[in-house]
């Protein structure tokens, strides 16, 4: 039993000393040598077939923000084809690896690419790949990102919206408050985002600075703003939490954008399948507007949503986001219509007073002739 014991324990002294070759489980093992921003490889440009530099830098504290390493995924789940290392060498793995295959895990998001534009472009010669769009290592969460986050990171990375849409009424409007593929990608379902913005700080409200002012963590934030308790914030109780919020010496707006579900059919962009029709959107029952939420942006990219009633698009606190028809605000229709009266009334009983002191008026001529 001794002698077992005694070859038990040296077979594991071996194994854990033993420096030539080894299998990296950790993501630390990786970085000790791709934290040298210096690192690079030679390698051939796929498309002009020249010498290009890849730089094999990764930024580590990025990369502990972003959605694979919070979701526990390491870089053997994604480089595969890495087996072992072997520290003996000078580059401890094969140098040059097979590419990622992101739907080897995101398979619906790659059967939806599978059918797009960005994918039938390599019939002429050009690689899209996923990366290209949503980049390597340092993939974030999108569903607290503005319009303007979704757009920089992803399509204005090759498009320029002012090249094609000459025909869009109000551009800047639209680039500003409208995701690109709530039009380009027609199937996708969409929903209004409303965000708090601090006037004084000129930024969006985080998560956790909000919820340390009123005083309350997130899961009782329904239960005193949703008076009624019917899990809707609607139009009385939206105007009760603004209320709220200036007793906490907040003094802010909701902004209002139009954006895509996170979703992979969100790929399926194909060209002459863009929404074109304009009543589609700006009428009062577009369907654009069914799904209202109020979000909190929270330090990992995700959110707290709440559900909002639709009739609160059309308060008065929410900003950037007038669509004809379609996000009135009922209060000034009837402030103006009052106004219209109004002048009416003064025109009538003007004219009016004037016809009825006709006989006075010709009296008071000839008195003085």
């Amino acid at each position: 039993m001794k002698k077992i014991l005694r070859w038990g324990l040296s077979i594991v002294c071996i194994c854990w000393l033993w420096p030539a070759a080894g299998f990296a489980n950790e993501n630390s093992e990786w970085f000790e040598c791709h934290s040298d921003e210096g690192l690079t490889k030679e390698s051939t440009d796929n498309i002009l077939k020249t010498e290009i530099t890849e730089f094999l830098y990764v930024d580590e504290e990025k990369f502990n923000h972003s959605v694979h390493n919070i979701n526990g995924i390491t870089c053997v789940d994604c480089h595969s084809d890495i087996e072992e290392l072997n520290y003996d060498e000078e580059v401890p793995h094969e140098q040059y690896l097979k590419a990622v295959c992101c739907a080897s895990c995101h398979e619906e998001a790659g059967d939806d690419f599978k059918n797009s534009v960005h994918m039938k472009m390599r019939n002429k010669g050009i690689t899209m790949t996923c990366y290209a769009c949503h980049g390597y290592h340092y993939v974030q969460h999108m569903e607290s990102a503005s319009v303007a986050e979704r757009e920089n990171s992803i399509c204005l990375k090759c498009h320029n919206p002012y090249q094609f849409h000459d025909w869009l009424p109000s551009r800047d409007s639209h680039f500003a408050y409208v995701e690109c593929v709530v039009c380009h990608a027609p199937d996708v379902p969409r929903h209004i985002n409303l965000k708090l913005y601090d006037l004084v700080t000129d930024s969006f409200y985080k998560s956790d600075k909000l919820f340390k002012v009123l005083g309350m963590e997130p899961e009782q934030f329904m239960g005193t703003i949703d008076a009624n308790k019917d899990g809707l914030i609607d139009a009385a109780e939206f105007d009760n939490l603004v209320l709220l919020l200036k007793q906490k010496n907040i003094h802010a707006v909701f902004r209002a954008e139009l954006v895509a579900d996170i979703n992979s059919i969100a790929h399926h962009v194909n060209r002459g399948t863009a929404e074109k029709t304009c009543q589609n959107c700006h009428s009062a029952e577009s369907p654009y507007f069914n799904a209202v939420s109020l979000i909190f942006s929270k330090d990992d990219g995700t959110v707290e949503r709440y559900n909002v009633a639709r009739p609160v698009l059309e308060s008065y606190h929410v900003s950037h986001f007038y669509l004809l028809a379609g996000t009135r605000m009922k209060l000034m229709d009837k402030i103006g219509i009052f106004l219209l009266a109004g002048g009416a009334c003064a025109v009538f009983i003007h004219f009016t007073a004037r016809v009825l002191t006709i006989p006075l008026r010709k009296k008071k001529d000839q008195d003085e002739a």
